[in-house]
C-alpha cells in the first residue's frame, strides 16, 4: 500500500519532488513491522489522517520505540497540540510540538511552529533555526488555538466562498477565475487549491474549528455545504483520488474538467 502511495506521489502534480530520482532516498514501511526503526531517528514528524483518537494511538506505540531526547513534532492542520501530546511522558512532551507544513510543500514557504504549553526553549529555536536556514521556510511561531494562524484565516475564506457558490449560482470555473491570479492569489485559486489540500483534510479542519469555536460570531460559516459532504462520502477527494472538484478523464490524462456545484 505505501509503495504504491509513494508511486502515486512521484507522478503527481504539482511535483513533490525536485527530482524524481530523489525516490531512492526514500525507505518505506509500516506501522506493524517497521515503527522499531524510529528509534535511529531524530526528527519524528506524524502526518496521519487529521483525527484525535487516531493521533493519540499511533503516538502512543511511538514513544515506546522512540529514543529520549528525540524531537517528536506532528503536522496536524488545526487539532490542539496540547491535545495530542495528552498521556505522553515528560521528555516525550518536552521535545513534541507543531509543525505545520502548508500543502504542498515543495512549493508553499510557510511553516507554522505550535509549542505545548512546557517546551523546551532549545528544541524551538532549533526547528525555526533549521526551518528557515535548511528548508528555506518561513517560520512563523503560532499559539495553540483551533487551526492556528493560516487555516484560521485560509480555512474561513474557502468556506466563505464556498457558501457563496451555492447562494450565489457560481461554477467552479468562474469562481477560480476570480478567485485567482486576477486578485493576487495563486492560479490554484479556491477550489483547485481544495483539491490539493484533500476535501477530506479541509472538512476536518473546518469542522475542528466549528467544534472548538462555539461562540465565534461566524461559526455557522464553518458548517458543510451538503454538496461538498456527498463528495466526501464519495470518495471524491481531490488529487489524492484523482476526482475531485477537477478531475483527470481517460482521454485526456493531463486534461481537467470541472464538475458543476
Amino acid at each position: 500500500m505505501v509503495n504504491d502511495a509513494l508511486a502515486a506521489a512521484i507522478k503527481s502534480s504539482p511535483a513533490p519532488l525536485y527530482d524524481a530520482r530523489f525516490a531512492k532516498r526514500i525507505s518505506t514501511g509500516n506501522f506493524d513491522d517497521d515503527l522499531p526503526k524510529i528509534k535511529d531517528c531524530d526528527w519524528i514528524i506524524e502526518v496521519v489522517i487529521e483525527r484525535l483518537d487516531i493521533k493519540q494511538q499511533l503516538l502512543e506505540k511511538v514513544e515506546k520505540h522512540r529514543t529520549p531526547g528525540t524531537l517528536i513534532t506532528t503536522n496536524t492542520s488545526g487539532i490542539p497540540i496540547n491535545a495530542i501530546a495528552q498521556g505522553r511522558s515528560d521528555d516525550f512532551r518536552k521535545h513534541f510540538c507543531g509543525t505545520h507544513f502548508f500543502n504542498p510543500p515543495r512549493y508553499l514557504p510557510l511553516l507554522e511552529l505550535i509549542p505545548v504549553r512546557t517546551p523546551i526553549p532549545q528544541v524551538l529555536a532549533f526547528l525555526e533555526d533549521y526551518g528557515q536556514r535548511i528548508l528555506g521556510k518561513v517560520t512563523v511561531m503560532a499559539k495553540d488555538t483551533p487551526a492556528f494562524v493560516a487555516n484560521r484565516i485560509g480555512v474561513f475564506g474557502i468556506m466563505d466562498v464556498f457558501h457563496l457558490v451555492t447562494d450565489m449560482g457560481l461554477t467552479v470555473e468562474e469562481v477560480d477565475r476570480l478567485t485567482g491570479p486576477v486578485i493576487g492569489h495563486p492560479k490554484s485559486a479556491t477550489f483547485r487549491t481544495a483539491d490539493v489540500v484533500g476535501l477530506d483534510t479541509l472538512v476536518k479542519v473546518a469542522q475542528g474549528v466549528k467544534d472548538n469555536c462555539p461562540h465565534d460570531e461566524r461559526n455557522s460559516l464553518f458548517s458543510i455545504p451538503e454538496y461538498l459532504q456527498k463528495m466526501v462520502e464519495k470518495n471524491m477527494l481531490g488529487s489524492k483520488t484523482g476526482k475531485g472538484f477537477f478531475f483527470r478523464t481517460a482521454a485526456h490524462p493531463r486534461a481537467r474538467s470541472s464538475l458543476s456545484t
